[in-house]
């Protein structure tokens, strides 16, 4: 499965968070089968709100192929989509999201309120738990790492 490939890579950028310390979720926005950008959490290592995944995947994206608009795109999470980062999908008009975990305090996907599905003028297609064992295990770990040192 294609979503899975995307989603492998994904993990590693998530990893990559957790060596640092940040909560592991990683991104992938792909292009026609090709991956355009990959991103990880960098809150607290760039002490900035705004450095989620989704956003730096989005930024990276954009600077890639010069303009805001990801309409040919496809973003690859493993934690399910923040109401920040939902607002950015939507104002790149990424037309496909896959996420992994589901994230039922702050998902904004579906499991605590979903933003990418009301009366804007784009609607992304949405599909979650793709990998979702591999990507809650990961943030499970992490927090229990975090709560036992």
């Amino acid at each position: 499965m294609e979503a899975e490939l995307y989603m492998k890579e994904a993990l590693k950028q998530a990893q990559t968070a957790f060596e640092l310390g940040e909560i592991p979720v990683g991104a992938v926005i792909t292009q026609n089968g090709k991956i355009i950008s990959t991103a990880y959490n960098k809150r607290e290592t760039g002490k900035n709100a705004l450095f989620h995944a989704e956003t730096e995947a989005i930024y990276k994206a954009c600077e890639a192929l010069g303009g805001w608009r990801l309409w040919n795109c496809e973003l690859y999470v493993t934690l399910e989509p923040c109401p920040m980062c939902a607002g950015a999908i939507v104002n790149a008009r990424i037309p496909k999201v896959y996420f992994g975990a589901y994230d039922i305090k702050n998902g904004a996907c579906g499991s605590y309120i979903n933003l990418l599905d009301t009366e804007h003028n784009f609607r992304p297609e949405v599909y979650g738990g793709i990998m979702e064992e591999e990507c809650s295990i990961l943030i499970k770990n992490f927090f229990k790492k975090l709560r036992n040192s």
